[in-house]
């Protein structure tokens, strides 16, 4: 204020903190990366791109056997320019760190596939506006929905029968059914001797529902148009507004014209049991949308669906073909072990590898 101006001594408060040093990304720079990425950083990277945006919650538990060796390493990768990171604002607490691309890393990976980062789709600027998007959280909680598959899987069954094959993100899904569908995400989950993939729509309360169910005709032109049946997940968060969504989507889903090609199960977040030890989506949350009654008898684990849907086909174990919608793309699909290094990559795509 002009009549009460602000003294000296009240601005003089403690040294700022000086802030963390980055190397610069240049050519030298890129040639000292090449000794000092390991396969899982390179793995991070792809993932990044892929995601657009991960926690470090979420890295840890994807690729580190401990939150301080995750730690320690994404700031390793921070000061080299391959990561950057934001912390949004939360009204209680303190969010978590979040990462995403930063301009050295998309140089490694243009480079991995013999492109030019412009060819790659990257931009520093269009990377860090997920922190400023309206969609935020919901991409973090698609994340973090997968990641809960990934830590169940590596606790549950360490010898790797139990695992995510396959997670594919909204743009990808885009990119191959934009001009049909676009699902939240593609998964491949894998327990028991029994493989089930499926498309995922994550709600978060801030769809309208008459629009989620609307959306089962495209899933129909998808599945009429490939000859491939694959199941749809829909993921809310309450039981209450499951209960809703599921009367309008049996509604959409009987004005089908083959109802059986669109097989649709949905779940509640507050049905998992927070005292169990790992819990996720993989648990015995889920109902089949043609499930008369709707009790709790009825719900099933995520391996254990197909029960409810013999005319459904297994997803595809065999190498995916030329016309394969993944054919041209190397994303290592795979979760990693946490250490020391993550499993080699898959090739496989979704479920229009069985054309």
């Amino acid at each position: 204020m002009i009549t009460n101006p602000t003294r000296q001594r009240t601005l003089r408060g403690h040294k700022a903190i000086r802030p963390t040093p980055r190397a610069a990304n240049n050519a030298d720079h890129q040639a000292a990366l090449a000794g000092r990425l390991t396969p899982r950083d390179r793995w991070i990277i792809r993932m990044l791109h892929e995601h657009r945006v991960l926690t470090a919650h979420q890295i840890t538990a994807l690729a580190f056997p401990s939150f301080r060796s995750g730690r320690m390493r994404l700031r390793e990768l921070f000061q080299w320019g391959v990561v950057d990171r934001f912390q949004p604002f939360i009204t209680s607490g303190t969010a978590p760190m979040h990462y995403i691309l930063a301009p050295a890393g998309a140089a490694v990976l243009a480079a991995e596939d013999g492109l030019d980062v412009k060819e790659l789709g990257y931009r520093h600027d269009r990377a860090f506006g997920i922190a400023h998007s309206l969609r935020l959280a919901h991409t973090v909680g698609v994340a973090e929905w997968f990641t809960a598959l990934v830590d169940r899987a590596r606790h549950a069954d360490p010898a790797g029968q139990t695992a995510l094959g396959a997670w594919w993100s909204e743009a990808r899904c885009a990119r191959h059914f934009g001009d049909l569908v676009k699902p939240d995400a593609y998964g491949r989950w894998s327990s028991g001797g029994r493989d089930i993939e499926f498309f995922l729509e994550y709600d978060f309360s801030t769809e309208v529902l008459a629009k989620l169910a609307g959306k089962l005709a495209g899933y129909a032109v998808l599945a009429a148009a490939t000859g491939i049946t694959t199941p749809l997940l829909v993921w809310l968060p309450t039981s209450r507004r499951e209960a809703t969504a599921r009367r309008l989507l049996v509604r959409a889903w009987r004005e089908l014209d083959d109802p059986r090609s669109v097989p649709v199960a949905t779940a509640a977040a507050e049905l998992l049991d927070p005292e169990a030890p790992h819990p996720s989506p993989a648990d015995e949350v889920w109902l089949p949308l043609d499930t008369a009654g709707g009790g709790v008898s009825a719900r099933r684990e995520l391996c254990r669906l197909l029960d409810a849907w013999p005319h459904v086909s297994p997803p595809s174990t065999g190498e995916g073909s030329d016309t394969a919608p993944g054919a041209d793309l190397s994303l290592p699909l795979t979760a990693p072990a946490p250490a020391p290094m993550p499993p080699k990559p898959i090739s496989r795509g979704p479920s229009t590898e069985r054309r």
